[in-house]
């Protein structure tokens, strides 16, 4: 089997993640750098890696990059991205900077593959609400040709990255004990409340945020469906990791439940978790360190025909960033697009 050089730019929550998930499906890399602000040695499930300080020079004679998404003007793939594709690599980018753009593919593998055919050396890997909940819909979609999703999302603190983390952690300690949550990553506290805000308000989308408007934009483009309506709320909530999303569905054809619960029971990528009487349905903490993503809840919506709702997990580090990110790379090569 050929083996590809790989470089993983960034090693955060997600940097990490995408070096173990590498690993852990034995991809054929001969080599993994990692790149980011400045040189240091981290280690990653026991073994150590020389992180070299990012620059186009790093990119030489290196076949893949995989960027775990800094975004912004001083953000890596914005920097880096397009002067890797010169280089020879094959970028897949985890940040929002290209998503829309019309050069780039926007791929979930299980849902839209096809369209890495047509990549210009560069990819995108969605946001990560927009990629769990288009695995569990694009299989209705084909069936059933989806006309609008209202879709409210309960997002982990994880998405904020590890400092994030770390302050749900302190506050889970501190405040019972009767200290100050003292916010600093949110706005408010987050431990034992929600905070019905994840990005910044959206000018050209009045009264939206950053995240609802990646997932209407983001659904439309991988579906290639430019007028299905969707409208989301994102919610960020005290969970470590794995995203949950309540999904109203509407088709352009009647679908029952039971055809539902078939299709999604055969659909790659998702697991379906569906058997409320005995309290089974999909849940965070079972989903996390999974790269399915996880189904329930699916019933009939009683107060409008043709729509369905149903309840979809999954983890938001793994399969919502990292794990995506190297199955597109996987694809690539499957489809003869790498190397070539």
């Amino acid at each position: 089997m050929k083996k590809y050089k790989v470089v993983v730019v960034g090693i955060g929550l997600v940097g990490k993640r995408l070096i173990r998930i590498l690993r852990e499906r034995n991809f054929p890399a001969s080599e993994i750098r990692v790149l980011a602000r400045r040189a240091r040695t981290e280690t990653v499930d026991g073994v150590d890696y020389e992180v070299v300080p990012a620059s186009l020079d790093a990119f030489e004679d290196m076949d893949i990059a995989l960027f775990a998404g800094t975004e912004g003007d001083k953000g890596a793939s914005t920097l880096f991205g397009w002067g890797a594709v010169e280089k020879g690599c094959v970028v897949v980018d985890n940040g929002n900077d290209f998503r829309m753009d019309e050069r780039v593919p926007l791929v979930v593998p299980e849902v839209n593959p096809e369209a890495l055919r047509d990549h210009r050396g560069f990819v995108a890997n969605p946001n990560c609400s927009t990629i769990q909940m288009v695995t569990a819909l694009a299989p209705l979609h084909r069936r059933a040709r989806i006309r609008r999703i209202v879709v409210s999302t309960y997002q982990s603190v994880s998405g904020s990255g590890g400092s994030a983390v770390a302050e749900l952690e302190r506050q889970v300690r501190e405040v019972p004990a009767g200290k100050p949550a003292n916010p600093g990553v949110y706005p408010h506290q987050i431990f034992a409340n929600v905070i019905p805000r994840i990005g910044g308000l959206q000018p050209d989308a009045p009264g939206y945020t950053s995240e609802e408007v990646k997932m209407v934009r983001e659904t439309r483009k991988i579906l290639g469906a430019p007028d299905i309506r969707v409208s989301a709320t994102c919610v960020r909530v005290p969970v470590s990791y794995a995203h949950s999303e309540a999904i109203n569905v509407e088709f352009e054809e009647p679908l029952s439940a039971d055809e539902a619960r078939d299709i999604l029971s055969q659909a790659p990528g998702v697991v379906v978790i569906d058997d409320p009487e005995n309290d089974k349905y999909p849940l965070p903490l079972d989903c996390e360190g999974r790269d399915e993503v996880f189904v329930g809840r699916i019933r009939e919506d009683t107060s409008r025909p043709n729509c369905l709702d149903l309840w979809c997990v999954a983890d938001n580090i793994r399969k919502g960033a990292a794990t995506n990110a190297v199955q597109i790379a996987e694809k690539m090569i499957e489809m003869g697009l790498i190397g070539v």
